[in-house]
């Protein structure tokens, strides 16, 4: 049965570099086959991951929409038989894990159909993988559009600023409002330096937000990422990593294997 793991938390919080380096955990621990989709428009988890990407999904609704409004034949396919056939065309397919990237947004005009088989052919690809991992866009609006849905584990990133908590817990608060299928809730707080502040910690309490591990700040993180090199290369004693691969070891994300 596919588990589904999802990053959320407001931008700059680092959801790119744990999608990635979770990414790396499963593939390298061969915990089982990975769908990451990149759910972010900036489109920046295949440069985490070190792949090349051609095509994302809002390539995909864009071309369908004018091909249906110019009554264009769609290969002689059905929709939603055409849309499957793009989506596979549009997959990156790498050893232990294929990448998936959502693009930009909806341009003027009615995507519903659109939007609406798309989402049928994700879900059924979805399901033929063990694990899939979603780099969330930044912000709330995707837990408002009920866009992130059956997801078994979610983490919330934050800055070790109150802001950033704050915004984590408005994200907790929400989830608990909305009609979503989510399963375990996390707080993963990043570019920590030492210990987090009493203040802070008392805010995490009374938000009732489940802390479940920290992120050291990590010079050679910044380093990768100004120099362009794919985030899933950072060694073994980077601090980054070891903080992840902890995570992921204390849920036991991967099962008895992890």
């Amino acid at each position: 049965m596919t588990k589904t793991i999802a990053i959320a938390g407001k931008g700059g919080t680092g959801k790119t570099l744990v999608a990635a380096l979770m990414i790396d955990y499963i593939v390298k621990n061969r915990l089982g086959t990975v769908l990451a989709i990149d759910a972010d428009p900036s489109t920046n988890l295949n440069l985490a991951l070190g792949v090349p990407l051609y095509e994302t999904i809002g390539d995909i609704r864009e071309e369908t929409v004018r091909e249906i409004q110019r009554g264009g034949s769609l290969l002689g396919m059905s929709k939603p038989d055409y849309i499957d056939l793009r989506i596979n065309q549009a997959l990156v397919e790498e050893r232990g894990f294929d990448l998936l990237a959502m693009g930009r947004p909806e341009g003027p005009g009615c995507y519903c159909a659109a939007n609406n088989f798309l989402r049928m052919s994700i879900d059924r690809l979805s399901s033929s993988y063990d694990y899939v991992v979603i780099d969330n866009e930044a912000g709330l609006e995707h837990l408002s559009r009920r866009t992130t849905r059956d997801v078994d584990v979610l983490f919330i990133l934050s800055d070790p600023t109150m802001r950033g908590i704050i915004a984590a817990g408005r994200a907790a608060q929400l989830l608990r409002e909305l009609d979503t299928n989510v399963g375990e809730v996390h707080l993963i707080v990043n570019k920590v330096r030492g210990s987090l502040p009493i203040g802070l910690k008392n805010v995490i309490s009374e938000k009732g937000l489940d802390l479940v591990g920290l992120i050291p700040e990590d010079p050679m993180v910044v380093e990768y990422d100004a120099k362009g090199l794919p985030l899933v290369k950072l060694p073994p004693h980077s601090p980054a990593r070891a903080a992840i691969e902890k995570i992921i070891k204390t849920l036991n994300i991967g099962g008895r294997n992890a």
